[in-house]
Order: C-alpha cells, then structure tokens, then sequence
C-alpha cells in the first residue's frame, strides 16, 4: 500500500475507486465500503481518502480522542488490501473549501471513476456536500457513484460515536463485534518499575499517545502482535495504584510464554474481554496473588476469532 500524506497536491495517474470518510475505528460500516471499492479491482486502482485529523476535533478546538490513531488506521486498511491511503491535511483552505470544489479537486487529483460514500456522508465548507452532490456531479465529472446502506447492530446503525459508548461501559465483546476485530491499542513498549520481574511476571508497558481513547481502567484478556508474531497474555489498562502515584494512563501486559527483549519495539494489543476494575492492593504479595488469578482466567479464555477479519 502506498501512504499519502502532509500534502494537497497529491496526483495519481492511475485511474481509481474511492471511498472518503473520517475512518475512526474501521469498523464493518467503514469495511462495506472498503469491500466496494476492492470490487473494482484489478480495474482501477483503489483508494481511501481521510484526513490527517478528525475534522471534528479540529472544528471544535476541543483535543478530543480517537478510536483509531492514524498509525492504526494505516495497518488496518494495509490489511485489507488497499491500494493507496491518502491522509489529506485539514488546511484551512480544505476546510472553507466549497463542496463542489472539493469533489472537483479530489477527482481531478485522484483521477477518479467510482466512488462509493454512506448515505450520510457530508463534505465541504460548513458540510454542504452529501451523495446527492456527488451525484449532480457524477456525469459532469467522468465517474459512478454508489450510496452504501449503514450496518446495523441489532436495531441501531453502527458507528463510530456507539462503539465509542460501548468501549466506554468496557464492553470490548460488543465492541469487537461492530468493529469486525478486537479493540486495539498500539504503542512503543517502554520502561516501567520493572516490579513485574521481582515477582516473576515480568511486563511490557505502552504508552499510547493522549488522542486514544482507552476502555476503563482494569484488567482485560488481550492478544499482542509483535514483530509478525500473536501471544496471548493478560493487560492492565490504568496507572498501577498500588506501586506509586503515577497519573499517565497506559497498558502494561505480561505475555504468556514470552521472555525476549523487546523495549523500543512498536506492538498492538488487542482487548477481548474486561475482566475486573483496577484496584488498589494492600500489598505486591496480594497484588501478585490477584494476578495469577487473572492469568489463570485469561488462560481458560475462548477468544472468539469468529468476527475478526
């Protein structure tokens, strides 16, 4: 897959199927629209444009948080098979750019001839363009356009504000099953206290970046990717109260079976299943107790590979 970014002036040559979105979280309403436009291939070349920040949050001003960093967002759409992934910056001119003039641009830039979008897709200045527009378009412009229905999840469409509310609640089952794969948190493996290795349960320790929206702070059956490899292994989303004050939230997880050295190494962590809250022990013997318990619950743990592409 070819990584576009940190510019407007991109130019394909190639002709392409399109699909534009925030793409927060890729879940299976983000993946139908994948699976179109990779319907078009090997014909046209496919793409997925975004942006380089929501532009919600840059709207706003508000720091807000996200499901999928982009680095996430870049493996998961690396995953699906996409041809190019373009992160368009949210310039100012982008931003106050009129709707038309928007299509007209991505079109010409791209050269586009398919493009598939959700029916409730908005673009442009003040978010004036929907598929209509494209539509009003399409003939002027050279392509076909395809409005693609929501998935539902029981009676309510996906998306990325109710995985947002599930994730919230913990829940990372139903979270997994709207988004097709396990929540994942992504992050360089640092130095911690080390305490795990005195008691003989040693940790890596992740600190995702502030925008990343992470599940209650407690103890989760995960599953780590790393350097092409999955360990199964038990993860602590928090700020480990009883070992120090520390106010940084991050996700400390003891790999089953795993002794390399792997600090400095970029892993993901996958979240299956929220086991307990984290709490605040009145000693490391108690705190050590308590995690052989969660070890040996997560090791009975039947992860369910059935929804994850």
């Amino acid at each position: 897959m070819i990584y576009l970014t940190d510019r407007t002036d991109v130019k394909i040559e190639y002709e392409t199927a399109l699909t534009l979105g925030k793409f927060d979280g890729i879940h299976r309403g983000h993946r139908k629209l994948l699976s179109k436009v990779m319907e078009h291939s090997p014909g046209l070349k496919t793409v997925v444009f975004t942006f380089d920040i929501n532009p919600t949050i840059a709207v706003s001003g508000s720091p807000g948080t996200v499901l999928t960093t982009n680095e996430e967002r870049r493996s998961v759409v690396e995953r699906f098979g996409i041809d190019y992934l373009y992160e368009c910056p949210f310039t100012e001119e982008i931003r106050n750019m009129e709707a038309a003039d928007f299509v007209r641009k991505i079109v010409n830039d791209l050269n586009v001839r398919y493009i598939a979008v959700g029916s409730d897709f908005g673009f442009g200045h003040n978010r004036a363009g929907d598929y209509r527009l494209l539509q009003d378009l399409a003939d002027e412009l050279g392509y076909s356009v395809e409005v693609v229905d929501k998935v539902m999840y029981g009676d309510r469409e996906i998306s990325s504000t109710y995985i947002r509310e599930v994730i919230a609640g913990g829940d990372m089952v139903t979270a997994q099953k709207m988004l097709g794969y396990p929540y994942t948190v992504e992050g360089t493996v640092g130095y911690g206290r080390q305490l795990g290795r005195t008691i003989g349960i040693p940790t890596t320790n992740v600190i995702p970046i502030k925008a990343k929206l992470l599940p209650p702070n407690g103890v989760y059956v995960s599953r780590v990717r790393i350097d092409g490899e999955e360990h199964p292994g038990v993860t602590n989303i928090g700020v480990k109260p009883t070992v120090g004050d520390e106010n940084e939230k991050g996700a400390e997880t003891f790999i089953f079976d795993f002794d390399r050295d792997v600090y400095g190494h970029e892993i993901s962590i996958e979240l299956f299943y929220y086991i307990r809250a984290e709490k605040k022990f009145l000693s490391i013997a108690d705190l050590k107790a308590q995690m052989e318990k969660d070890i040996s619950f997560t090791r009975e743990y039947q992860i369910d590979k059935s929804e994850i592409f």
